[in-house]
């Protein structure tokens, strides 16, 4: 999509992360600020370069989520929610084999078991979900460039 920018919501964490050391917090998604900030620095990039963003960011609490939703209606973004689904199995052999981001390889394995438990409310608030278990990437994208951009209509 030309139209769109990437968006990663963890530099925001990344962000709190540094000028919040002396705080105790497990993971930034805790901290009431990054649920306030994303929201609000996705609305400022946005508006400055006049692109859709593709944010990838998995929250799994389900009340977080709904507190980002108001954030982002607050800055009237629309949102499209999506979800990659993927069988725990596999999603763990996936970030096994993650060379990019080996740094986070236990945390995210260690919360394989929060996914699968918060699964059931995400994808019944998404307004999209791909179950990606068996697919390439590129179908992968290609079906989420279809439900954003159906054949035909303008973009």
């Amino acid at each position: 999509m030309p139209s769109a920018r990437l968006f990663d919501p963890e530099m925001v964490g990344y962000l709190l992360m540094e000028y919040l050391k002396d705080h105790d917090f497990y993971d930034f998604q805790e901290l009431p600020a990054w649920r306030t900030l994303v929201p609000a620095v996705t609305n400022e990039i946005a508006r400055f370069t006049g692109q859709h963003l593709i944010a990838t960011q998995a929250v799994l609490n389900e009340s977080y989520w709904k507190e980002l939703q108001q954030g982002f209606k607050q800055h009237s973004l629309e949102v499209i929610h999506v979800i990659l689904d993927v069988d725990t199995e596999v999603l763990a052999r996936r970030i096994t084999g993650d060379e990019l981001e080996q740094t986070a390889r236990q945390w995210r394995l260690d919360h394989i078991r929060d996914y699968a438990a918060a699964r059931p409310w995400m994808v019944a608030s998404a307004d999209l979900v791909v179950d990606s278990t068996s697919l390439p990437v590129a179908d992968v994208a290609r079906s989420v460039l279809r439900a954003i951009h159906p054949p035909g209509a303008p973009r």
